[in-house]
């Protein structure tokens, strides 16, 4: 019994969740332990600290790409701004509302994910910062936020490391 279009395109997308979201328990792993002063001590030339990262992660990459790219969510879209905002976590802004955001925005996303086909095409396109479209379907948005989470928990891996000589193996 072969599967029809609608399951295979709905297996796919499970597949690819899965995938994203053991790159986002890797993320909230790698940090697990480290106290707020840590999550915001920068440990590299550039300045970046851990929460700014999880915050660029939570508004840059799952809410930007999933509820305004995927979705068209106008709201999201109307407050986009071209600057490095994300990046910047307030000193009053505690370390577990950042964490629990970056929690709460993979939930919303996963929501626009489970509902909407692997060859979907996107409803919005950021011209004024990409230029011509080089993704076109949720799979597309799918593999390249994969790739984008994976390689922040990469630099979070390197940041842990230098904060306390931690490392993170995974292998699943």
């Amino acid at each position: 019994m072969s599967e029809t279009a609608s399951e295979s395109s709905g297996s796919e997308v499970q597949a690819l969740l899965r995938v994203l979201d053991g790159q986002r328990r890797h993320v909230l792993g790698i940090l697990d332990g480290l106290d707020a002063v840590a999550l915001r001590r920068p440990v590299l030339p550039s300045g970046w600290h851990c929460l700014g990262m999880v915050q660029h992660l939570a508004l840059d990459v799952e809410r930007f790409w999933f509820r305004a790219v995927v979705a068209g969510d106008q709201e999201i879209i109307r407050g986009l701004t071209s600057d490095d905002e994300a990046w910047k976590v307030a000193p009053d802004v505690p370390a577990a509302d950042v964490l629990d955001g970056y929690r709460r925005e993979a939930e919303l996303a996963d929501a626009v994910i489970t509902s909407t086909p692997a060859d979907a095409v996107l409803a919005w396109w950021p011209h004024d910062l990409f230029g011509e479209p080089h993704l076109h379907t949720l799979r597309d948005v799918l593999l390249h936020v994969i790739t984008e989470t994976a390689c922040h928990a990469g630099h979070l891996d390197a940041a842990r490391e230098l904060i306390d000589g931690r490392r993170w193996l995974v292998l699943t």
